[in-house]
């Protein structure tokens, strides 16, 4: 008998498998020890679901095999650069339960990435994988994706603690002159708020009153 794989969007009542997937993904065996964010609690996964419901900018895919979700892939539509109009589909996150290997459930959620991307009118998909997962990334070769670059990732406190360490003249007050810089563009950014006294009328016209 043929296995039932049904690719969808995730949604509220799928946070408890998504939270055993995560777990799994952050495991050393996947390639992320830590790397990637904590495994987070059921009812936060719940509250995220629900916001990419309707973002339509990014998706959160499940892939069920005979009804039981065993993977997870996260879709994020942006520009290629910034330098061109040219959007493109990433693919984050993706990972399949090793219980659920071999079934095809990683071509599926790819799958699900092309149509959307064309859907989209994105003439390119990407997709993100840990360099030691010697597994996935072979998958991901055959499949006609290259490597483009290895995404590195760190905790904000960590590079500003190594940045200092490194005694680069004035650094520290560097980094204090950019967050300042960073604190008044945001500031500029805001609408100021509408005086609803500080409102001028147009002249009456003389034949007013007429």
């Amino acid at each position: 008998m043929v296995a039932a794989i049904e690719v969808r969007d995730a949604r509220p009542d799928d946070a408890g498998a998504l939270v055993a997937l995560w777990r799994e993904l952050t495991s050393v065996a996947a390639g992320h020890p830590n790397r990637l964010p904590a495994v987070p609690s059921v009812a936060a996964v719940e509250v995220a679901v629900s916001k990419h419901v309707d973002d339509p900018f990014g998706r959160l895919l499940v892939v069920e095999l005979d009804g039981v979700v065993h993977g997870m892939a996260y879709l994020r539509r942006a520009a290629i650069s910034p330098l061109h109009d040219d959007f493109t589909i990433t693919v984050e996150y993706l990972h399949v339960s090793d219980t659920a290997r071999r079934h095809g459930l990683g071509k599926a959620l790819i799958a699900e990435a092309v149509a959307w991307a064309e859907h989209e009118n994105c003439a390119h998909l990407a997709v993100v994988a840990p360099a030691i997962a010697r597994e996935a990334n072979r998958f991901l070769a055959r499949l006609g994706l290259g490597q483009a670059g290895v995404l590195r990732f760190a905790t904000t406190h960590t590079v500003r603690r190594r940045l200092a360490a490194d005694h680069a003249p004035n650094l520290l007050a560097l980094l204090s002159s950019r967050r300042s810089v960073i604190a008044r563009r945001a500031q500029l950014a805001r609408p100021l708020p509408v005086d609803p006294t500080d409102v001028s009328y147009p002249a009456e016209p003389e034949s007013a009153g007429m």
